[in-house]
C-alpha cells in the first residue's frame, strides 16, 4: 500500500470486532472452566467438605455453616466456658463421649481438636430439631446444674457447650460432632479430614 492510499476502514473494524469477539468468547469459556473448580451447590448438599472463616469469631460467639444441608455449630468457646464443662459431667448421659457421635481425635473432654472452637451439626439426636443457644443465665429457666450450652425446644432435651446430652433428657445420644480440621489458625474445612489428626 503506497502513503497516497487511505486507510481501508472497513478491513480494520473488522479486525478488531473479531479481536474483541474472540477475547469475549474465551473469557465465557474460561469463567465455567473456573467455576466447575468450586463443589456446586448440589454437591455441597451431597456432602462436599465446606469451609467456615472464624477469623471475626469472638470469644463466647457462635456462627452457622451450612454443610450437607445440616446447620453446623462453631462456638468460639471462653476460658470459663471450657472450665465449665467439668463442673457438669455426673449431670451427662454420655460425659466421655463413648457412642460413636465424633471422630477418634474429638474423643475427649472437650469434644474437640482445639478446645477453644466446637463444631458440631446442630441438630437435635431425638427427633433432627434444631436446639437453641442458652447462656449460663438460663439457670432459673433450665436448672441449677446448668452452665450454658443447646435446648431444644421441640421435646426439652439439653446438651452442654459440647454437646454432651444431659441425663433424662429424650435424645439418647450426644450432638454429632463431624469431620473436620483446621487449614489455618482461621479456617476450618466441615465434612474432612485429609490429616487424619
Amino acid at each position: 500500500m503506497s502513503e497516497s492510499t487511505p486507510p481501508d476502514k472497513t478491513r480494520r473494524n473488522l479486525i478488531v470486532a473479531t479481536s474483541v469477539v474472540g477475547g469475549a468468547a474465551s473469557v465465557g469459556a474460561a469463567v465455567p472452566f473456573v467455576a466447575s473448580w468450586f463443589p456446586s451447590e448440589r454437591a455441597k448438599a451431597a456432602g462436599a467438605p465446606v469451609e467456615a472463616d472464624v477469623s471475626n469469631l469472638q470469644p463466647g460467639e457462635m456462627m452457622v455453616a451450612e454443610w450437607r444441608s445440616k446447620p453446623v455449630f462453631i462456638i468460639r468457646r471462653t476460658k470459663e466456658m471450657i472450665e465449665g464443662l467439668k463442673k457438669i459431667a455426673g449431670k451427662l448421659t454420655d460425659p466421655a463421649s463413648k457412642e460413636a457421635q465424633q471422630p477418634k481425635y474429638a474423643q475427649n473432654d472437650t469434644r474437640s481438636i482445639n478446645p477453644e472452637f466446637m463444631v458440631m451439626v446442630g441438630l437435635c439426636t431425638h427427633l433432627g430439631c434444631s436446639p437453641t443457644a442458652k447462656g449460663a443465665e438460663a439457670k432459673a429457666e433450665l436448672g441449677a446444674e446448668w452452665e450454658g450450652g443447646f435446648y431444644c425446644p421441640c421435646h426439652g432435651s439439653k446438651f452442654d457447650l459440647a454437646g454432651r446430652v444431659y441425663k433424662g433428657a429424650p435424645a439418647p445420644t450426644n450432638l454429632v460432632v463431624p469431620e473436620y480440621q483446621f487449614l489455618s489458625e482461621t479456617r476450618i474445612l466441615i465434612g474432612e479430614d485429609k490429616k487424619g489428626a
